[in-house]
């Protein structure tokens, strides 16, 4: 029997080492290929993506508080209800805010009365002051005919006081009916042409009568944004002051911050695309692309910044706060929220080939810290 056979029970010869040489040969030529096709590709596609899983998911919230202060008598929302900008939230106490209105509409027609009278005033003292200069006039000759006979000595002395006593009391009633005149000027802006809403008393009524009219308008709270009310315990029959949080609004419109490691930035460029993906749904991918890029790190704008320059001094990798816009945040029933858990890949683009760098993938010529 030769080398290369042996027997089976049944006496049947097999060939063995032929299979055993080939697959040697096969591990021997295969193997470094795998490697070098694993390690070419590393070598490409090293560098191009940015990745971290310390991102997550933000959104605009409002305060909700009201304008005007007051006993709240209806509530239309409840703590997470979906609403649109207008929705009425709830409504204060508006009987005093009314009442304010109809006496600053009261204070108004007031106003407008004696702007009026002050018109009807002016054309009546200026006729008092053309009847009191005529009779200052004539008491003036009477005066000077009365001095002329008393130098005669045709009449007594107490005639020609008479005649001074009248004299001064016309210079008198005349001086009083100009200022009257100066009076209704005054008051009609220095014409009594001017038009009541040229007019400062005028302007200063409608001005509060605005004012209440808009606190009346205030009574009412509405949403001034879509999205989601958060915890509230507000109730009909509570009091709110002016200012006073009511309860919290979350915008519908999300974005992205994800805190980047400094050394991963190189090639990061605003409007670079980039895909994320949400720990509460795993597996699913959304689209995104950088919108801006912090002008410095995390720690620079913190209450207390690390200070350096010290002797006790110990190098940390720093993060800088990227933003990324989500092109299509909602997709197959899915919802996103505000302060969820992300992981962002982002593709610079870059490539260590110089093939891929003839195809576009060379670093991008503008680097801005924000997106204009």
């Amino acid at each position: 029997m030769s080398d290369t056979t042996h027997q089976t029970p049944d006496s049947v010869a097999v060939p063995a080492a032929p299979k055993r040489r080939w697959a040697r040969t096969a591990l021997w030529i295969g193997g470094p290929i795998v490697v070098l096709v694993i390690g070419g590709w590393l070598y490409v596609t090293s560098g191009r993506y940015a990745s971290t899983d310390n991102a997550y998911l933000q959104g605009d919230h409002v305060t909700i508080a009201p304008q005007v202060g007051g006993r709240v008598v209806e509530v239309d929302v409840r703590e997470n209800g979906v609403v649109h900008k207008g929705d009425v939230l709830f409504r204060i106490d508006s009987e005093p805010l009314q009442i304010a209105y109809a006496r600053m509409q009261a204070q108004v027609e007031s106003v407008k009365s004696l702007l009026d009278a002050a018109r009807s005033g002016y054309a009546s003292a200026q006729a008092d002051v053309r009847s009191s200069s005529a009779d200052l006039v004539y008491k003036e000759q009477q005066f000077a005919r009365m001095k002329e006979l008393r130098g005669r000595g045709l009449i007594a002395q107490q005639s020609l006081d008479d005649a001074a006593n009248n004299l001064a009391g016309a210079r008198a009633k005349k001086d009083a009916n100009t200022a009257a005149v100066a009076k209704a000027q005054n008051m009609l802006g220095g014409l009594p042409s001017t038009p009541d809403e040229k007019l400062a008393g005028y302007r200063l009524a409608l001005a509060q009568l605005a004012q209440a009219r808009l606190d009346l308008d205030h009574a009412t709270v509405v949403a001034p944004m879509d999205g989601t009310i958060g915890k509230t315990t507000l109730q009909p029959g509570d009091f709110l002051a002016v200012g006073q949080a009511a309860m919290p609004l979350v915008a519908n419109t999300l974005w992205i911050d994800a805190n980047f490691k400094e050394t991963d930035l190189t090639h990061v460029a605003v409007g670079q695309p980039a895909t994320i993906e949400v720990d509460t749904f795993p597996g699913k991918t959304w689209k995104a692309r950088v919108a801006s890029i912090s002008p410095a790190s995390g720690a620079e704008f913190s209450l207390l910044p690390a200070q350096n320059a010290t002797g006790n001094w110990v190098k940390i990798v720093q993060r800088i706060p990227v933003r990324l816009v989500i092109e299509e945040p909602e997709r197959e029933g899915m919802i996103l929220r505000a302060g969820m858990s992300t992981s962002v890949d982002i593709d610079t683009g870059r490539q260590n080939s110089l093939l891929g760098r003839w195809q576009g993938g060379a670093e991008p010529v503008t680097r801005v810290a924000q997106a204009p």
